[in-house]
Parts: structure tokens; C-alpha cells; sequence
């Protein structure tokens, strides 16, 4: 199970505009916040986010799965009341996608494609969920699609207000007003930059499941605790538990803190008993100590792309699979994070934080390809950063060939990425590796510090 995330935020007017409407279409919500983070990033426009209100609107676009083409041949009974005499037997054919047909979301997402295509928008390679559009002078508009929303911004004010009148000729659009939260994400704007949050969210958590008034702690999970299946007695509501990991899991978009420990509880999905459920439990006391707790991003002055990554050696009692961790960091701001179980059992310390660099490289490529589509920033050298001496001359040179030659080829292509210069190899003491926290649990002084470090912020405590 593994978790990854990114943001967007706001302006005032006489600055660039980002503007929210609800449609349809894509699936990539890590890709739609990021690339509208990045563009803040770059641009220092976080004093003016940061000292007055933004005027946001959010729109909804009115029954989005009728606007979709249908290119498959779908038949259905006629309506109701629309039989005429003598053509019992007829049916009628689809031209156009109705709710609740498999086809209607990809139908609506082509028609809404076409649509924003016609405007000049061009559709990215790195992620189908992000359009944009370069002007002559330099500007820029991005917009990016998830499910039934997008969010449109950029430096091109009227390019936004062109394209906006564009979607609204093809479709009845609903003005909701200011946006303040969006897909159970809220955004608040302080002094030292913009944060979001799901307080909300956190504590409709906590309400559901009777832990208003609980006991807080500062770790989410105990440390001395290793949790195997068949751990006590089979729940016997198991839908409840996977239910609640569910939720935990979108939680962790603004909550890298929590990161590992619902990885670990999501790995008893299947047959869950009572020492998951108290695992579970022990994540919400967590999240009680700070429900508003969030992710601050502030202007730093650069746009350097730099990734921690570590691993936790045979850490599962049950397989003695290792497990991945990593966090990205653009401009100094916390983009994307992952924790994630590894695929084999690796033979020494040297080759699971080997993997781990490896799959660090992946989002690093990644972030690299849109961020040249989006033209953010410099294009400049990454920074790969790890605590094991052995992983990182692993990483630079054809060395130890009996440790390496069993390890899958794919894995050594971070050799390439660090010959050709794309990427930089750097060693870090373990008091400073921020990835700590995404392989292990920890004491409540190391949460704290790492937390702080990741940029974590909750508005809502007290001053």
C-alpha cells in the first residue's frame, strides 16, 4: 500500500488565478496538486497568497456523463411511457453516455479532452490529467482533471478567463462560490505560507468511530509491537476495519506522518483480528493529538528537486521483506512520499536500501518529465540522498558483483540515471534521514523532529 501526494493552492486577483470546477474525467489526483504547487513555487507568489484573502469560485458542471460520445454500440429498452403502439419490440440505440454505463466517465473525460484541446491546451505526457498552454510572452496556463473536478491556474489572467467562457459555452456550469475545501482538503492561507489540511475529515474519522474523546498519544504505532496475520482473534466485522484503513489511507495526502503505519495495517486487509484492530485504534489516538495537522509549502527561493530515501531492512517478522521509503522534495516544499512493502526478500542491508534507491529514481524521472512540460523551474541536476555508504557505491559503480548479480536488471537502471548527470547520489547521517519515517516506527521526540522537517503545520493549534 503506499501513498503519495502533492498540492495547490490560491491567489488574489491581479495575480495569477487558479479556479475550481467540478467535471469528469481523469484519475491522477497526485498529478493535479502537484503541478499546481509547482507553478507557485517558481513564480514567489506565496506573499501575496500568504497577505490577503483569495477569491477562488468553484464550479459544477451539470449532468457531466450525458455530455460523453459513445463508441461501442450500446442498445437499451425505451423509456417508460415512450412505447408507441405496435413497437413493443424496438429498442433504442445510444449516441450519447447515460449514468451508469461502464463507458460514461472515459465517454465524458473524450468529450472534455476535446473540448479544452480546441481551446490551444495541450494534453501532457507525463500524466493525461494535466493540459497546458505556453503563450508567445512566456505565460502559462495549467489545467489539471481528477474524477469530477479540475483546477485551472497560470500567469495568463486572460487566457484563464478566455478558457473558463470556453467551458462554459460547451457546458451548463453552477458558480459554488470561494473555494475553501476541495476533495476533503481544506486550504488555509497564515503568515508562513499555504497550508492543507483534513482536519474535517480527521475528526469525522474520530466521530464515526466513537474516538472523540479518546486518550492522545504521540506515536502511531507502538514501536516495540510487530503485528503478523492471525494475531489474536478473527474481527468479526471485517468489513469495518478494512473500511476505516480506507479512509486512514486518503488521510495520509496530508499526513505523511501516518504514512507507515497504515501501509502496515493495510497488509491484514484479508483475514484482520484484534491486535489490527488495536493497531488501528492506536492510529486514531495518534491522530487525535492533532487533527488539524497539515502540509506547509512557502516560496524558499529555489526549485532544487531533492529525494531521501531508506529502507527497513527484513523489518516484517512474517516474510522478513524489507520495506521502502522515500520523500521528494521540490524547492525545499514536500511533494511526494511513498512506503511501500518490497517486492523480495533482499540478502543484506546494502541491497533493500539498494531497491529503495531505485524506486525513488522512478518518481524522480517522473517529476523530471513534467516538470520540463510544465517549464518549472531550472533544469537542473536531482539529488538523491541515502544513509548507506555500501547502497550508494552500489549506485555509482559496477562494484560487489556477488552481491549484485542476483538483483533484477531493472533495478540497476539508477546507474544510468547517475551516469548521464540526471541524477546525484549524496550520504546523510541517520539523524538527518527525513525517510526514517516511512520505514519504521519511531519514539514521539524523532516523529516530531522528522514532522517538522517534512514542513508539517497545523493552523489550528494554539499560538
Amino acid at each position: 500500500m503506499s501513498t503519495k501526494n502533492q498540492i495547490f493552492t490560491s491567489v488574489i486577483s491581479g495575480s495569477p488565478m487558479i479556479t475550481s470546477e467540478k467535471l469528469v474525467g481523469s484519475e491522477n489526483y497526485l498529478s493535479w496538486s502537484a503541478s499546481v504547487e509547482l507553478w507557485f513555487m517558481g513564480q514567489g507568489y506565496e506573499d501575496h497568497l500568504v497577505s490577503q484573502e483569495a477569491d477562488i469560485p468553484e464550479l459544477d458542471i451539470k449532468n457531466v456523463f450525458l455530455h460523453g460520445d459513445l463508441a461501442e454500440e450500446v442498445y437499451m429498452e425505451q423509456p417508460p411511457g415512450f412505447v408507441a403502439q405496435g413497437e413493443s419490440g424496438l429498442v433504442c440505440r445510444l449516441r450519447r453516455s447515460l449514468y451508469g454505463l461502464k463507458q460514461s466517465p472515459r465517454a465524458w473525460f473524450s468529450r472534455f479532452s476535446s473540448v479544452v484541446q480546441e481551446f490551444g491546451m495541450l494534453l501532457s505526457t507525463a500524466d493525461h490529467s494535466v493540459f497546458y498552454h505556453h503563450n508567445s510572452l512566456g505565460q502559462c496556463i495549467y489545467l489539471v482533471v481528477y474524477v469530477d473536478d479540475i483546477v485551472i491556474t497560470g500567469s495568463d489572467q486572460d487566457g484563464i478567463q478566455k478558457l473558463k467562457q470556453h467551458l462554459f459555452t460547451h457546458f451548463q456550469t453552477k458558480d459554488l462560490g470561494k473555494l475553501k475545501y476541495f476533495l476533503g482538503i481544506e486550504i488555509a492561507q497564515s503568515s508562513s505560507g499555504v497550508v492543507l489540511s483534513q482536519r474535517k475529515y480527521a475528526l469525522d474519522i474520530l466521530e464515526e468511530t466513537g474516538m472523540l474523546d479518546c486518550k492522545p498519544v504521540d506515536t502511531p504505532m507502538d514501536p516495540n509491537v510487530k503485528l503478523v496475520p492471525g494475531q489474536g482473534e478473527p474481527l468479526g466485522d471485517p468489513g469495518r476495519y478494512r473500511r476505516l484503513v480506507g479512509k486512514l489511507n486518503y488521510l495520509t495526502i496530508t499526513r505523511p506522518d501516518i504514512s507507515f503505519p497504515v501501509s502496515v495495517v493495510s497488509q491484514f486487509l484479508q483475514s484482520p483480528c484484534d491486535s489490527h484492530w488495536d493497531a488501528v485504534i492506536r492510529i486514531l489516538r495518534y491522530i487525535k493529538s492533532t487533527p488539524g495537522q497539515g502540509v506547509l509549502y512557502e516560496n524558499r527561493g529555489h526549485t532544487q528537486v531533492v529525494g531521501y530515501t531508506d529502507a527497513d531492512w527484513a523489518g516484517s517478522p512474517t516474510d522478513r521483506r524489507s520495506t521502502s521509503g522515500y520523500c521528494v522534495f521540490i524547492g525545499g516544499n514536500l511533494i511526494s512520499w511513498k512506503s511501500k512493502k518490497q517486492d523480495v526478500v533482499a540478502r543484506s542491508s546494502a541491497e533493500a536500501e539498494y531497491r529503495a534507491m531505485a524506486l525513488a529514481t522512478c518518481e524522480l524521472i517522473w517529476l523530471r518529465h513534467l516538470l520540463q512540460e510544465l517549464r518549472f523551474g531550472k533544469d537542473e541536476q536531482m539529488k538523491l540522498i541515502c544513509d548507506n555508504q555500501a547502497a550508494l557505491h552500489i549506485a555509482s559503480n559496477p562494484v560487489f558483483h556477488e552481491r549484485t548479480k542476483h538483483i533484477e536488471v531493472d533495478c540497476h537502471f539508477i546507474r544510468e540515471k547517475i551516469a548521464s548527470g540526471c541524477v546525484a547520489t549524496s550520504f546523510v547521517n541517520l539523524n538527518d534521514q527525513l525517510a526514517d519515517i516511512f520505514t519504521k516506527s519511531l519514539r514521539g521526540p524523532r516523529i516530531k523532529y522528522i514532522c517538522n522537517k517534512l514542513g508539517a503545520y497545523d493552523v489550528y493549534a494554539p499560538a
